[in-house]
């Protein structure tokens, strides 16, 4: 079967002028004047890599073990995968300690605007501290860095996946793409924080029916450890077309993720959580996680139709809310450590799939 790779969409590079321009938006306040002329002479090793499409201007060749030895491959995607290979090690062994990833799914935080914490925060804070008191290792996420912290950036996915999945790689090779300027991608820490857990525990308010925006960021970035290509040699990089060869040559769509326990604490003010937690257990499910059952998969509502400024009051006095919170972590350190022991080691043990995707 020929393969064919659709064209006509990419408006074009952007002409000299244009990019000058938002080039020197990162220059805009009057205390970087004194250096315009050093700004201007960046700004021309910028154009020049734009102009070039040095996307990966470091690299090294693949070595043994890739498709192609011989391939210039990023250092920065290299040493990512690295990490990952030596996390996956030390999370199979089952003499490490046990940990669990606890993630505040909220852009809020009292360092930038709005000036106060997240309802999210504080729950998370309530699975973070029974977990700690289950012996749990646990390392806490706060995705609301992505809002008040210099530089953290979570790029946005551009779903290489449906043109061929090999051409998503894992990890992420998209970024960072320095001809672009889209660098400081959280997500090749973030990777190794998810394949280094045992557990999962992703608290987040309801955004407009859905999870929130930060939230969602990781999630979709996320797409490559649901059968992602762990060798970017064997598409020589990006190239859509040997992609979709090595796709219908057969896939084995590998799940990086799976076999990780999770819990869920999903809320909101007045409608919209039975729908996000459902779509957030749904996508877990999908990638070979597995849930800590009915009582780690909350959905509750703070302060129903009440006013926005006194919610976190609401909070203080909701004790079965905050409970229940707790029954979450509670959940998943039981199903966690029955799995690391061996008790369902036979019950999750995936069934052969005849459409893996």
């Amino acid at each position: 079967m020929a393969v064919q790779v659709r064209k006509g969409q990419y408006a074009g590079k952007l002409e000299r002028i244009e990019f000058g321009r938002r080039f020197r938006n990162d220059f805009v306040d009057p205390a970087f004047r004194g250096e315009d002329e050093a700004i201007a002479r960046l700004e021309a090793i910028a154009w020049d890599a734009y102009q070039e499409g040095r996307k990966a201007p470091i690299t090294r060749k693949a070595g043994p073990g890739f498709a192609d030895p011989d391939y210039d491959l990023s250092v920065e995607w290299f040493e990512t995968s690295e990490r990952l290979k030596r996390a996956q090690a030390t999370w199979a062994d089952p003499k490490t300690p046990t940990r669990a990833l606890v993630i505040c799914g909220s852009p809020r935080n009292d360092g930038t605007c709005p000036g106060e914490i997240s309802k999210t925060f504080r729950l998370a804070g309530l699975v973070k501290d029974v977990l700690a008191g289950e012996a749990i290792e646990v390392d806490f996420l706060d995705l609301s860095e992505l809002t008040s912290a210099y530089g953290r950036q979570i790029h946005p996915c551009k779903g290489c996946l449906s043109t061929a999945m090999p051409l998503c790689h894992w990890p992420c090779s998209c970024y960072p793409n320095h001809s672009l300027n889209q660098v400081n991608d959280w997500m090749a820490e973030i990777y190794e924080r998810w394949v280094a857990a045992h557990a999962i525990v992703i608290v987040t308010p309801t955004h407009w029916y859905s999870t929130s925006s930060a939230l969602k960021l990781m999630i979709d970035r996320l797409v490559c450890a649901d059968g992602g290509n762990p060798d970017p040699t064997s598409t020589q990089g990006k190239d859509p077309a040997k992609a979709k060869e090595v796709e219908l040559a057969g896939w084995s769509y590998p799940k990086h993720l799976d076999k990780r326990v999770y819990g869920l604490v999903v809320h909101g003010d007045v409608a919209g959580i039975e729908g996000s937690r459902r779509a957030l257990s749904d996508w877990l499910d999908w990638m070979g996680l597995v849930d800590a059952g009915d009582q780690a998969r909350l959905d509750r509502y703070v302060g129903y139709y009440e006013p926005y400024a006194t919610s976190h009051d609401t909070l203080d006095g909701d004790q079965a809310m905050q409970e229940e919170t707790r029954n979450v972590a509670r959940a998943v350190a039981r199903v966690t450590r029955a799995l690391r022991s061996g008790g369902l080691q036979a019950e999750t043990e995936a069934l052969p799939r005849p459409r893996p995707k």
